[in-house]
Formats: C-alpha cells, sequence, structure tokens
C-alpha cells in the first residue's frame, strides 16, 4: 500500500541543497522550494530514507517526513494558499 508524505528539508549548504532536491525530486511532486509530496511504499521510503541519510549533515541539516496517510482512497488533494497563490512548480530549483 502506498502512503502520501510530505518530504520537507532545510539544508545548510549549498551542493548539498541541490543533491537532496534531485534525490527528492526522483520521489515526487516538487510543491514548493523545500517541498515535495510522495507517495511511496514501503521500501521506497526506506530508499529515500537511506538516499537521503548519505547527503546531509546530521549536525547542520534536516528532513522531515509527514505522513498523509493512504495514497488511495482519500479523495482528491485540496491545496489552498494565503498571499501568493498555490501554483504547481515544474521548473527546477536553482540555488544562486
Amino acid at each position: 500500500m502506498r502512503t502520501t508524505y510530505l518530504v520537507c528539508y532545510d539544508i545548510a549548504n549549498d551542493k548539498r541543497l541541490r543533491r537532496v532536491f534531485k534525490t527528492c525530486k526522483n520521489f515526487g511532486n516538487h510543491l514548493q522550494f523545500s517541498v515535495f509530496e510522495c507517495d511511496l511504499n514501503p521500501s521506497e521510503k526506506l530508499e529515500l530514507e537511506a538516499s537521503l541519510e548519505e547527503i546531509i549533515d546530521h549536525d547542520e541539516d534536516q528532513v522531515i517526513f509527514v505522513e498523509l496517510g493512504p495514497a488511495e482512497g482519500r479523495g482528491e488533494r485540496v491545496i489552498t494558499a494565503l498571499g501568493m497563490p498555490y501554483v504547481k512548480l515544474d521548473a527546477p530549483c536553482f540555488v544562486v
């Protein structure tokens, strides 16, 4: 069974940030700068966690997984925003 997670990260180093972004992009949909929505089965979640464990600095960086429940059967995804409207991001993240 697939479960939906919000994967959010705060990475202190630009090189690691780019690597974390690319890794997360392989597992889910880019919602906002450092936020991905990922529908993962248990083995995919372990694979993503293991990949991120190798990239991040455990003293400086943070990645959180927010479990949203089963990927199927929960109705349509509804995203609302305050301030600027939510727009699906298809463009890559650039760090300058």
